[in-house]
């Protein structure tokens, strides 16, 4: 099969002037290169298509053999599933015509997503590959990897040693604003969990947790890992006081995904998202990830997206400076994770398109038989953001979902560098801010942050107006050790920021080793704040080693 498949492809590559496009190998978006291929990034290629007849002798171009090459490299790298690919067809009648033929070819059919028209094949050899897309290359829409997806990693203590990392333990809806009776919140909606599998536990209730089998089983399995799915779950949507949730009156779909070993690859989880889809669900949470993408999961969440769906991810716990997928996808809502004292925690990845950042250390929540447990990660950081999408759309019907996570965006708490930046995204979920941003007369001005700009050397502090109204007549007194001045804030629109800015005495902090500032915002005579406690913060600069 070998030399009449290689001999027709040289003939397609004689025709070139005259066809084209009749499939692509896409090049793997974002993902770091497997060792080996350090330095090579693949360019994407396409391929004209094929006559109905070729001479059996035509001998291969070079230019054949250094594009099936690089296919080869990409289907063997070691984050994606070995003698394994994902095929996508440009129609329906290509696909009938690929599965008819596909056990002759030597390619056994694993999977297959007919809405995505998207087949997982198993080879034993790749040329079995490389001979039916020679052969029929006028059926293919794209051929890639299927690539892993897995739990994000949690780095070692000694990795994050450098902040001083402060847990929320069962206090993680206080610190989102949530207070007083939210038992109805989520009602009416549907949270997909895409994961290890759900278990029962008591903070479920019952009736509201339910199971789709897309062939993986329903029930988690006996690893470390796998009280995962709980966890989350949980943390969107769990009642019980000691594994509190946000919205804890949705009803949650278990999707398992993971395989024994704890792994999923993107043709499974493609297939999850367009099953949690098609049974209703409307807000997808996947706290799983991996480094590489390809048409099938772009192809399921377009497919997501035009029902009305949003899906909620993980950013990665990598201490990257780019997001996992599908959280690095710009319709996806990306989440990273911070500590009790608002800071970045030092695991989370950053990238222009995160998007925001909820609670992801030392969250308490449910586990495996009935177990409560602290957890690190953006997994717990993604479920807050998916129950507070929950919670806005039983408070506000008429919103779609993608609405309802532009209230969230709109609604954050600035943090870190002031304005949208690549550690907080639009900023720190505050579900209690979402909840009354149109609520007449409520008001909650703050000090959002304090951040150090080493570029200009200055100290830069930020008042953000939380309320449903313009705040005017602000003061905000700037400490610095026994001295301090006042600063007048103008008339903020409603979740608007101002930043004062102040330089670094830099041969005091040289001297003393550290600084101190505090902060204090003070609102005019007779406007009542509804969140008094975040009108003051304090932080320490410390000198650089070796100043």
């Amino acid at each position: 099969m070998n030399k009449p498949g290689l001999a027709v492809f040289g003939a397609i590559l004689a025709l070139a002037g005259a066809a084209f496009l009749a499939w692509r190998w896409r090049e793997d978006a974002g993902a770091p290169l497997a060792p080996g291929l350090a330095g090579q990034r693949a360019q994407p290629a396409s391929l004209p298509a094929a006559p109905a007849a070729a001479p059996a002798e035509t001998p291969v171009d070079a230019a054949t053999r250094q594009l099936l090459a690089k296919l080869a490299a990409a289907l063997a790298r070691s984050d994606a599933r070995a003698r394994e690919a994902l095929l996508t067809f440009k129609d329906d009648g290509a696909l009938r015509r690929f599965r008819a033929r596909a056990a002759q070819r030597g390619l056994s059919i694993v999977g297959a997503g007919g809405a995505l028209r998207a087949v997982r094949v198993r080879y034993d050899n790749i040329r079995a590959l490389e001979g039916d897309l020679l052969a029929d290359a006028g059926d293919y829409d794209s051929v890639a990897a299927n690539y892993l997806v897995s739990i994000p990693p949690t780095p070692a203590k000694e990795d994050r040693a450098a902040v001083n990392q402060q847990p929320f333990h069962n206090e993680t809806l206080a610190f989102l604003g949530i207070t007083g009776d939210h038992s109805t919140w989520g009602q009416g909606t549907t949270i997909a969990v895409l994961d290890t599998g759900v278990a029962p536990d008591a903070t479920f209730g019952s009736g509201r947790l339910r199971y789709l089998d897309i062939g993986l089983g329903t029930a988690p399995g006996g690893g470390s890992e796998d009280g995962h799915g709980t966890g989350v779950a949980a943390l969107a949507a769990g009642l019980a006081p000691d594994a509190a949730g946000v919205a804890p009156a949705a009803g949650i779909l278990s999707i398992r995904v993971t395989d024994t070993s704890g792994t999923s690859d993107i043709f499974t989880l493609a297939s999850g998202i367009v099953a949690a889809v098609d049974a209703g669900a409307r807000i997808l949470n996947v706290s799983l990830g991996g480094y590489a993408t390809n048409a099938t999961l772009n192809a399921a969440i377009d497919y997501a997206a035009a029902r009305g769906a949003v899906i909620v991810a993980a950013a990665g716990n990598d201490q990257a400076a780019q997001l996992a997928w599908p959280a690095a996808d710009p319709r996806v809502i990306s989440v990273g994770a911070v500590d009790r004292a608002e800071q970045q925690v030092t695991f989370s990845n950053s990238g222009a398109q995160l998007q925001l950042a909820a609670p992801g250390y030392g969250v308490q929540t449910a586990w495996s038989n009935g177990q409560r447990v602290y957890v690190d990660g953006t997994s717990a950081s993604a479920p807050l953001v998916a129950g507070a999408i929950a919670a806005v759309l039983s408070a506000n019907p008429s919103l779609t979902p993608e609405l309802a996570a532009k209230v969230l965006l709109a609604n954050a708490s600035d943090g870190g560098a002031p304005g949208d930046d690549p550690a907080f995204g639009h900023g720190i979920l505050n579900l209690g801010w979402a909840m009354h941003s149109g609520t007449p007369g409520y008001v909650d001005t703050a000090v959002s942050s304090h951040y150090f700009d080493a570029t200009h050397g200055e100290m830069d502090f930020v008042v953000q107006n939380r309320s449903s109204q313009t705040v005017g007549g602000l003061t905000l007194n700037v400490g610095v050790g026994t001295s301090g001045n006042n600063y007048t804030v103008p008339a903020l629109a409603p979740g608007e920021i101002y930043v004062v800015r102040t330089p670094v005495d830099d041969q005091a902090l040289r001297a003393s080793g550290t600084l101190t500032y505090t902060t204090q915002l003070i609102n005019p005579i007779g406007l009542v704040d509804a969140v008094p406690a975040n009108n003051r913060r304090s932080s320490t600069l410390t000198a650089p080693v070796g100043k």
